[in-house]
């Protein structure tokens, strides 16, 4: 299985995410609560969809029934503007009752199917077992290391995540600067 570098790019960013909601200061484990505050602010977190949609992609956290794992393994080799259409999911993935009545909000956005499937390709990279997955991707930035880690000098290949301009890299950082501007909106300290 291949990660597209769409996919490559927000994997580290979700689970950033989903790590930063899971503990208070104090080392408590919150995340339940936090998620729970989340799903309450989905009005204002739809405008941050097709920006950074690993910050509202949290929501769904624990919301998907993966029922067709080469399915999911295929979304996740698709670039951004190739994904499948959500109602083409249906038959691998289902979803709880309170995952489904978030979707039906979600789904009434333009985005909304986009954004359900890039949710669902996110989570399904989180519950994987690491040995499982595609291979572990280095959340360092990118220092020509191969997919899976090991150091590649022989291979002359463009970077597929920096794109042939950096365009990528710098919609990341976009995204990056956008997500870390809202968290401190929130009061949460920057990580910088």
């Amino acid at each position: 299985m291949s990660i597209s570098p769409f996919f490559h790019e927000l994997r580290s960013a979700y689970q950033a995410e989903i790590n930063d909601l899971s503990f208070d200061s104090e080392g408590r484990d919150v995340l339940r609560q936090r998620l729970a505050e989340r799903r309450k602010e989905l009005g204002f977190l739809l405008q941050m969809m097709e920006l950074s949609p690993e910050m509202v992609a949290v929501i769904f956290h624990q919301g998907f029934e993966f029922k067709k794992p080469a399915v999911m393994d295929h979304l996740l080799s698709q670039e951004s503007d190739e994904l499948p259409e959500w109602a083409s999911l249906a038959d691998a993935i289902a979803l709880p009752r309170w995952a489904q009545d978030l979707s039906h909000v979600v789904l009434k956005q333009p985005m909304g199917e986009w954004f359900l499937t890039v949710a669902a390709g996110l989570e399904y990279m989180y519950s994987k077992p690491e040995g499982t997955s595609a291979a572990p991707i280095d959340e360092e930035e990118d220092d020509g290391d191969s997919a899976d880690g090991n150091s590649n000098s022989s291979d002359d290949r463009a970077d597929p995540v920096a794109g042939p301009d950096g365009d990528d890299e710098r919609d990341a950082r976009a995204r990056e600067e956008a997500g870390a501007d809202w968290m401190a909106e929130q009061g949460f300290d920057r990580k910088d």
